[in-house]
């Protein structure tokens, strides 16, 4: 350091320290701010040389600005006043870089007190600066990090639990800015019943001892609402591992639990819906060999009843067919649920059928039970089955009653109603639309939701055993869904019960029905062929028809029925059950057997119709079925059904025509089934009709010519519509009367552009008579 030489040894040995330290620059100001010494830490950090720089103002090593601005001015003045002056700033170095100096200005004095100069130590400490404000840096853009984050609520706790900041996705979220909130609880948060179960409190304590939370659960915006959160907190520790806080990371995820009780609910629907339908398939199989073992026990109970005459035998026969009845109920309930039973629906005003109840309700609930009907005005009507429907309304009406032993009250409710997507969770399987909902509510015990899950299902009941069947509810599900209707059940422990039944709306006027004769029908003199691989029942049928006066042939397969029907042994009647064993099914052979004998009638019997003769729960059209077990009294009225007025040759003229003397009536039936449409051709050559036939579209317009007077044809054609069929038939016989008989329902004629008479498969023959005898007659 260069310096003005000086005696003092003190002095001598100070400067010489000075003048080996490197680390710092420390020179000498006069009074007036003139660099008057210099040492290497001052050309070091400087890049200033002591020549270069003794003799220069100290102003030269701060910017430009600070010069303007009086700061080196500013520092020697406030050394003089306060005795020192240290400040941090930034400096200039000769070569015009910058560096981050630590300042320190001290005033020296002479030996008479006045002001000598100052002593000037600078320091670089630019590395410190940068890492500062690498972390200020580093801090901001956390802090824009978490405050740009929406879709999270990130804040920080107390060790006690109490929010110390806040975030913008924590003010989306839950609804409170950070002045609000700041300061309090977790536990605001959360809903009352959790927080008095002490969930935060738990929740931090397992933070704080496994370092981390997670749960899931309701939290509570500050407007009131609930929303499902994904919440984690994760305990925040100092260098020593001292508990400081926790980090809170919550996220909105209401929608996904939504979705996910959206889907579970479908999966369970979908599980019911196939164990559903594997039990349907079951009852079918039941229904079959149960319904021959009573035809056997109906059939000989019945000839013992013609024998035994004296009263205690007709009593307990009576009885013993009292028991097979109710046998063939629970099987018919059983098809019901299976959705496997043909049904007759009709347009029907449903309050007009609980009126017609009252009477039978009352009679059945007893004196302890009120009952109470309410209408809504303005009821629509509905396309159902009114037996099957009063037979449901009955067996829910006996459920309640017995779950109100010591009394209450039942109330049957009508009402127009629509069903949409605003419907809660509506099934995949029931159509939107209008519907006419029946509600059946009860005041008795009620039934908790395990229960419920299981209602529909066939023998399922909490009753007491002897006290039920568990079929009533599986029966009433099984006939609303096959009415295309919806059925739901609410219930409530100890409060009662409401089953809700939703019908279509028809939008067809109510035809209310003509009270039909019953005769006592009378046996025959016919011969009939019974085929029948059950040898017990067919024992029984074949004595029963005897008993009727009918000659009997018996086989016991299709093969042993063609070998009699070729033998040219008189036949009138073929009576065959459908499942037959054997290469050749009963319809083909059915068919053969009219081919051979073109005068032959024939009966199906079964204890089952979901088979070869009956799709979709409906009977095939043209097909007869007595329907396993049957009395004595329906089998006779049935046989003398089919064989009365018999013509002597099928086609076209008939032996005792109805309208005998009548000009003949031409009839073109169409029907892809044979086995169906030569069973329709021959019930309508008995009737006397003139008959053709078709089996699909294209046919049906090559017979089709001006003669024709009635068009009878199924809907489904395997070339095209019988729709289409019938407008093109129009075109060319304008005269021309439609008949639709089909397994599905027609559409209304405003839709179809012409006028036409439908009747559903299964029909009978009165009902195709009275169509055919409206049209031709115009009535």
């Amino acid at each position: 350091m260069s310096q003005s030489p000086s005696t003092d040894p003190a002095m001598a040995w100070e400067m010489a320290l000075i003048a080996r330290v490197s680390e710092y620059g420390i020179f000498r100001l006069t009074d007036a701010g003139i660099v008057a010494t210099w040492n290497p830490g001052a050309a070091r950090i400087s890049g200033y040389d002591a020549a270069e720089i003794i003799g220069k103002h100290f102003s030269v090593f701060h910017a430009a600005e600070d010069r303007q601005a009086g700061v080196p001015e500013a520092m020697l003045q406030s050394a003089r006043e306060h005795g020192h002056c240290e400040a941090e700033a930034w400096r200039l170095r000769k070569d015009g870089s910058r560096f981050w100096a630590n300042v320190l200005v001290i005033p020296l004095s002479a030996p008479d007190g006045s002001l000598s100069g100052f002593a000037n130590i600078v320091r670089d400490v630019t590395d410190k600066r940068l890492a500062h404000e690498a972390v200020l840096e580093s801090e901001r853009n956390f802090r824009l990090l978490v405050q740009g984050v929406t879709d999270y609520a990130l804040f920080m706790l107390s060790p006690e639990g109490i929010v110390t900041n806040w975030n913008v996705g924590a003010a989306r979220i839950k609804g409170y800015e950070a002045d609000e909130i700041v300061g309090t609880h977790l536990r605001w948060f959360y809903t009352p019943e959790d927080a008095a179960k002490g969930l935060p409190e738990r929740g931090l304590e397992i933070a704080a001892r496994e370092g981390r939370f997670e749960a899931e659960g309701w939290r509570v915006r500050k407007d009131g609402s609930r929303f499902w959160a994904n919440a984690i907190i994760d305990a925040i520790r100092d260098e020593h591992g001292e508990l400081v806080g926790f980090a809170k990371i919550t996220r909105d995820v209401t929608e996904r639990k939504i979705a996910q009780e959206q889907l579970e609910k479908a999966r369970a629907a979908l599980l019911q819906s196939q164990k559903m339908e594997a039990i349907g398939k079951l009852t079918g199989g039941v229904a079959h060999d149960f319904n021959n073992v009573l035809q056997v026990l109906r059939g000989n109970l019945e000839l013992l009843e013609r024998r035994h005459r004296d009263s205690w035998s007709r009593e307990r026969l009576e009885k013993a067919i009292e028991a097979t009845e109710q046998g063939a109920t629970l099987a018919s309930q059983l098809l019901a649920f299976g959705r496997r039973q043909a049904l007759q629906p009709a347009v029907v005003n449903l309050a007009v059928m609980l009126r017609n109840m009252n009477d039978m309700l009352r009679r059945a609930l007893g004196e302890m039970i009120q009952v109470e009907t309410v209408v809504s005005g303005g009821l629509w009507n509905t396309l159902v089955d009114p037996n099957h429907l009063e037979n449901v309304v009955l067996n829910l009406a006996i459920n309640s009653r017995d779950a109100m032993p010591r009394g209450g009250q039942l109330t049957l409710e009508l009402s127009n109603t629509t069903l949409d997507s605003h419907y809660h969770a509506l099934p995949d399987d029931v159509a939107e639309g209008q519907y006419v909902l029946l509600a059946i509510t009860d005041t008795g015990t009620g039934m908790p939701p395990e229960v419920m899950e299981h209602a529909f299902e066939p023998y399922f009941s909490t009753k007491a055993e002897g006290e039920g069947t568990g079929l009533g509810l599986s029966m009433a599900y099984g006939f609303v869904k096959q009415s295309r209707g919806h059925m739901r059940i609410y219930s409530e422990v100890e409060h009662g019960t409401t089953v809700k039944i939703y019908l279509p709306r028809s939008t067809e006027e109510v035809v209310e029905p003509e009270p039909l004769p019953m005769p006592r029908v009378p046996g025959g003199s016919e011969t009939i062929l019974v085929v029948e691989d059950d040898k017990r029942v067919q024992s029984t049928v074949i004595e029963m028809l005897t008993d009727l006066g009918y000659v009997v042939l018996k086989a016991d397969d299709a093969q042993g029925a063609m070998v009699i029907i070729r033998s040219g042994a008189r036949i009138d009647l073929l009576f065959s059950d459908v499942v037959m064993p054997g290469p050749m099914r009963s319809t083909e052979m059915a068919k053969m057997a009219v081919r051979v004998l073109p005068g032959l009638k024939v009966l199906f019997t079964s204890g089952y119709t979901q088979n070869a003769i009956v799709h979709g729960g409906r009977l095939d059209p043209g097909v007869h079925l007595l329907s396993k077990p049957y009395s004595r009294e329906q089998l006779a009225r049935k046989i003398r059904r089919m064989l009365a007025h018999r013509p002597g040759s099928v086609r076209p003229a008939a032996r005792s025509a109805p309208n005998a003397g009548a000009p003949q009536v031409s009839i073109l039936v169409v029907d892809d089934d044979a086995a169906s449409r030569e069973a329709v051709s021959e019930l309508l050559s008995q009737m006397g009709y003139a008959v053709r036939e078709a089996g699909n579209l294209e046919c049906a317009l090559r017979e089709l010519s001006e003669s024709v007077q009635i068009l009878v044809t199924d809907i489904a054609l395997p070339d095209g519509s019988g729709i289409e069929l019938a407008r093109i038939a129009l075109q060319r016989v304008p005269t021309l009367k439609v008949i639709f008989a089909s397994g599905t329902e027609a559409p209304p004629a405003h839709d179809v552009g012409f006028e036409f008479a439908s009747v559903r498969k299964p029909f009978s023959a009165e009902q195709l008579r009275d169509l055919i005898e409206s049209a031709r007659t115009g009535a």
